[in-house]
């Protein structure tokens, strides 16, 4: 079977991006992004989306498309990719998808639950209802109506604790059993090289502080500052973008600068983390690869003579 695309995921600073622009220059591939954050047009510093250069050398899609002010699920990345990939494959390119968003790759590999949509008034009621209580009296809540997915969620997820309100209240239907039932995948078992980089624990650690410092002399304060100043629903995937809660209460003047990108990297290190732990659970069957002994010349050769 010929590979139809190259996936590479991996947690945050794990050097993906780098890789997969040195395999588009090989393989002459489009890079095509799988990373949730990456998408918002109002995050290219703190979410450390490739450079203008980067997008000049190899064809970029996907990245900064999306305003943050609104609420991109995965159901509409899947459709993007889905188009894009089509795209690129129709080009004769090769797709190269590369992020960090294991949920996102598990959708294009495995398929992905078709929940009805939501009503707006209801979702508005439950944003409404995670403005006022805690979110251990959200997951209170859950547990009184859907027990099932209070047992999947942590009481602190508030965000994963609103969406399993508002999809009960709408349909009637734990959001569990919605999962149940999956559309097929896009990319089939087989049809492409699937990587997971899987660095050092204290190599990674180092290089999410140094990354997070250059961040700040490129703009990321004053990135979060103008983001911030819109005044968004905090509850919008983009306002949970890491740094940038940190970062504005810096520019409030609730916290010293340096205090806030400490903690912003501590953040950072907790969510690479959570990471590895997703992609190492459920993303089983992917190669895994430590990326300081990346063979780039025996993937390119391998997915050129497949």
């Amino acid at each position: 079977m010929r590979y139809s695309a190259l996936l590479i995921a991996g947690p945050t600073a794990s050097g993906k991006s780098g890789l997969a622009m040195r395999l588009a220059e090989r393989l002459n591939g489009t890079i095509v992004n799988a990373d949730s954050m990456q998408v918002y047009k109002d995050l290219r510093v703190l979410t450390a989306r490739p450079s203008a250069d980067e997008e000049k050398r190899v064809p970029h899609l996907l990245y900064g498309h999306v305003d943050a002010a609104r609420a991109y699920s995965v159901a509409q990345w899947l459709a993007d990719a889905e188009r894009a990939i089509a795209d690129v494959t129709a080009m004769d390119r090769t797709p190269i998808l590369v992020g960090g968003t294991g949920l996102y790759f598990k959708a294009l590999t495995e398929g992905l639950s078709e929940v009805p949509p939501v009503d707006e008034a209801v979702r508005a009621h439950w944003r409404g209802e995670a403005e006022k209580r805690e979110s251990s009296e959200l997951h209170a809540l859950l547990g009184e109506r859907d027990p099932a997915m209070a047992k999947r969620l942590k009481p602190g997820d508030t965000q994963r604790i609103v969406r399993a309100l508002e999809v009960f209240e709408a349909t009637g239907r734990s959001l569990a059993s919605w999962q149940e039932a999956r559309t097929a995948p896009i990319l089939a078992p087989g049809s492409g090289i699937r990587i997971v980089l899987a660095p050092d624990r204290a190599w990674l650690h180092e290089r999410i502080n140094r990354r997070f410092e250059e961040m700040m002399h490129e703009g990321a304060a004053e990135e979060a500052a103008r983001l911030a100043a819109r005044g968004l629903d905090p509850l919008l995937p983009a306002m949970k973008a890491i740094g940038l809660r940190e970062l504005a209460s810096a520019a409030r003047g609730e916290i010293s600068p340096r205090e806030a990108v400490e903690r912003a990297k501590t953040e950072t290190r907790r969510y690479a983390k959570r990471q590895e732990t997703f992609l190492r659970g459920q993303l089983k069957d992917w190669r895994r690869i430590d990326p300081l002994n990346f063979d780039i010349e025996g993937i390119s050769r391998e997915f050129t003579n497949a």
